[in-house]
């Protein structure tokens, strides 16, 4: 027996490990190194070019 608590892993929460996203802008598909996201939220994922899209999430 543990005395660790285990909370339920929300959906919107990253996997360890590397992750590669892709810029949500529409056709482009360089890799997305900004997220943005407001607590509690899911990640929207854009690139260096189109990261200024990605504060209206904010």
């Amino acid at each position: 027996m543990s005395d660790e608590i285990r909370l339920p892993r929300p959906e919107y929460a990253t996997p360890a490990g590397v992750q590669h996203h892709v810029c949500e802008h529409d056709g482009c598909s360089q890799d997305a190194g900004w997220g943005f996201a407001k607590p509690k939220q899911a990640p929207h994922w854009f690139c260096f070019e189109h990261r200024a899209e990605g504060e209206k999430f904010l």
